[in-house]
């Protein structure tokens, strides 16, 4: 290595004092040898290095591509679910607005059928009670009835001074009669 370096600084000083490329400093041997380690570089590059670089360039490509084409069925699923939801919701929406409807109208049937029939209740009660009411004032004159016979019986005894016999209470009881 030392020979190496003494003759390339040899050749340096010789090239100096030869021609205008010395006195630039540019030594044809050196720029040879370098140009020859440019080309070798560039060939061990080329061989080895290049193509794994391009291989894992193609793979990250090809792994970027395939995350992009992922990504675009991922959202095209994602709005065909959307677009399938809002229908969904859409057909839970009408369905529920339906069961409404047809709550309040069951319920409008239920009360009217509730009143109709609360309604024929109170025109029993009331028949009911009507009927009563006729049987009571029925007993209550017919109560009243005895009451004024007894009355009369005791009026015509006392004034007669005599007591009535069944056949003269028969004759009480047909004068009232008639009076009515």
């Amino acid at each position: 290595m030392l020979e190496f370096l003494t003759h390339f600084a040899s050749a340096t000083e010789a090239a100096e004092s030869s021609d205008i490329f010395g006195s630039l400093g540019i030594d044809w041997q050196t720029l040879g040898l370098q140009v020859l380690s440019f080309i070798i570089l560039v060939f061990i590059l080329a061989k080895f290095i290049y193509p794994q670089i391009a291989a894992m360039l193609d793979r990250r490509d090809k792994v970027i591509a395939d995350s992009m084409k992922a990504a675009k069925e991922s959202e095209e699923k994602a709005a065909a679910s959307e677009e399938q939801t809002a229908k969904l919701l859409a057909s839970a929406r009408d369905e529920a607005t339906e069961i409404v409807e047809t709550a309040k109208k069951e319920s409008a049937d239920m009360l009217s059928d509730a009143e109709s029939e609360a309604v024929k209740r109170a025109a029993g009660i009331v028949a009911s009670a009507q009927s009563e009411l006729e049987k009571e004032v029925e007993a209550a004159r017919q109560a009243l009835r005895a009451e004024t016979l007894d009355l009369v019986a005791t009026a015509t005894e006392k004034i007669a001074g005599a007591k009535l016999s069944d056949s003269d209470a028969d004759i009480v009881a047909k004068t009232l009669k008639e009076g009515k």
